[in-house]
């Protein structure tokens, strides 16, 4: 008898070839028979009309210190995700000398907006070492896998101590001292390495991050403290994706390791031409591992009142006089005339970042979301063109929208890629074999994105319900949320629907498949505020063969665990 049977559901198994009508059996953590499956089991599950897919795997989350208190790992784990790797962008909680706690802190919130006071109280660093805190992750069953790198800022900062995120150049001896402590965190279980080279990432005192502006030599050879190794990706947040001295010791690395590197761009002009294409493509003709990452979507930062962010929250009156308000008050307070007129009258005091143009010319990059988010709008949905069309200033039809539905509504405002207003620039990118699914960014920026449900969005949006243009079949989105990101992290025991691997798996009504509106709530520690999106159409969700999550609700079952790179017994290709 086996201990699970799901039954008559269209299989899109992850290997990327034709859906069928089949059965899967799972005994203990791993399937043992995919097809037409005899006999019974303790439990059936009637998968008829439904899609089953392994489970994601998502390879950029920022869940380092929630995965320290925090069981279910949500919203990831309410959108299909059974394996998340964080650690992510040169961030993290170790190693950390005692005492040091707090800048590690401090650098998270900067960089990935999660609350520090959330952070503080919810973290007990229990270790120093970074073996010490795989082994802290280790000891808490989850509801998903987790895995991590060794991130550059905390490495810099045990190394360094003060002078981590300054202009010092470390010697020799120190540069070595970090790359040991590189190698011992990979050898430890470690996935393999991360940092940041974007002016983007700053502490939470404006400090760009440990690592920023680091020389050639460090990087190389930090990256080079993996040589040797059966694992190990080096993941990098840049503005200078492509530019010839980063781009020269990037393809070193490759070379002299074969380890895996995957990129991440975060300047304007990799989301203009065929840049991004044009480095996967020469990476997979010269046979590096080198793999860009792009989303579904452009990030997109959400405005409104239960957001951090809109066009007036800079404006005197806001901060004097309703930013402070819960949003009852603030909703009483924004009806007022002389506060409207006041609002409305005045000027912000931001004058960079994406206020740098103004506001009005802002407004024709934000759209409001509703209840049926879409992602793809066209010009005329912005508020701007709202405001043209019904003849009035976009400032004052913001206004007008922000107290929509009780101050709840919420706004999407795509960064890079969008000027013409349609995401054929991510189609020709998400279609490249070097590039991998990336950048939910699950777990961070609480206050102004909400990502996270990005594997919902790729599957609906691009297999479904897009209009602008070409769609993707099925089984090659399904491939590249999970065999892909799962093969490029080396994690060969998940990812496909095939006996011998694991247990990992989506059973969807597809058709029924949404996501809804984000919405705020205070669920952090200490009360911390973040932004989340739900989703509907998850039947079922099963994590290393026991059933987590029913229409979209938690079982109660915690079989995640933490995934030590290069410790897989079983090979992908064997089960092939």
């Amino acid at each position: 008898m086996r201990d699970l049977i799901i039954r008559g559901g269209t299989i899109v198994d992850g290997a990327g070839g034709e859906p069928f009508v089949g059965d899967i059996a799972i005994q203990g953590d791993r399937i043992v028979e995919v097809g037409e499956v005899s006999g019974s089991a303790r439990r059936e599950i009637d998968a008829a009309g439904m899609v089953v897919t392994p489970g994601w795997v998502d390879i950029h989350t920022h869940y380092d210190g929630q995965a320290t208190w925090d069981a279910l790992l949500a919203p990831s784990s309410w959108h299909g995700v059974t394996t998340a790797v964080m650690g992510n962008c040169g961030v993290g909680f170790a190693p950390v000398r005692p005492g040091a706690e707090q800048f590690l802190i401090e650098l998270m919130e900067g960089v990935e907006d999660i609350p520090g006071s959330a952070l503080a109280e919810g973290i007990d660093w229990k270790w120093e070492s970074f073996p010490e805190y795989l082994d802290a992750l280790e000891a808490k069953p989850r509801a998903i896998d987790v895995g991590t790198h060794v991130p550059h800022g905390a490495i810099r900062a045990y190394v360094l101590g003060e002078r981590c995120n300054t202009d010092y150049e470390p010697n020799a001896a120190e540069i070595a001292e970090m790359a040991a402590l590189v190698r011992a965190g990979v050898m430890a279980g470690a996935l393999g390495f991360s940092t940041s080279r974007t002016l983007l990432h700053k502490d939470k005192k404006g400090v760009h991050v440990p690592g920023t502006f680091a020389g050639s030599d460090e990087m190389l050879a930090l990256g080079l403290a993996m040589k040797g190794l059966t694992h190990g990706v080096f993941e990098m947040v840049s503005d200078h994706l492509g530019e010839d001295d980063e781009w020269a010791w990037v393809k070193d690395f490759a070379h002299q390791t074969g380890l895996p590197v995957t990129l991440v761009a975060t300047s304007a002009g990799a989301y203009e031409g065929d840049k991004m294409y044009n480095i996967a493509e020469e990476a997979r003709a010269q046979g590096m591992d080198i793999r860009p990452q792009i989303a579904g979507r452009p990030t997109g930062i959400l405005h409104g009142l239960t957001s951090n962010f809109h066009v007036f929250a800079a404006h005197p009156t806001f901060r004097r006089e309703i930013a402070h308000l819960p949003l009852a008050e603030r909703l009483v307070a924004m009806r007022r005339p002389e506060i409207r007129a006041a609002l409305l009258s005045e000027e912000s005091a931001m004058r960079a970042g994406v206020m740098a143009r103004g506001a009005e010319e802002l407004l024709w990059r934000v759209f409001p979301l509703g209840e049926e988010p879409n992602y793809e709008p066209d010009r005329e949905q912005s508020v701007s063109g709202l405001a043209e069309a019904a003849g009035v200033a976009p400032l004052e039809m913001m206004y007008e929208l922000l107290l929509r539905d009780g101050g709840r509504e919420l706004f999407y405002q795509p960064l890079g890629a969008y000027q013409t207003y349609n995401f054929d620039f991510f189609r020709k990118n998400m279609q490249h074999p070097n590039v991998l699914f990336g950048l939910s960014d699950g777990g961070a920026h609480c206050g102004v994105i909400a990502d996270a449900g990005m594997p919902t969005f790729i599957l609906t949006h691009w297999a479904r319900d897009r209009v602008k243009g070409d769609r993707f079949p099925l089984p090659f989105l399904v491939k590249k949320l999970t065999s892909d990101t799962a093969r490029a992290y080396g994690l060969n025991d998940r990812g496909q629907l095939k006996p011998g691997l694991l247990a990992d798996l989506n059973v969807i009504d597809f058709q029924a498949l949404r996501l809804h509106r984000p919405v705020a709530v205070e669920d952090l520690p200490a009360g911390g505020r973040r932004l989340v999106q739900r989703a509907e159409g998850y039947r079922y969700t099963v994590k290393s063969g026991e059933v987590t999550f029913e229409d979209g609700e938690p079982t109660g079952a915690l079989p995640g665990r933490l995934v030590r790179g290069g410790r897989e017994a079983v090979i992908l290709q064997a089960a092939e």
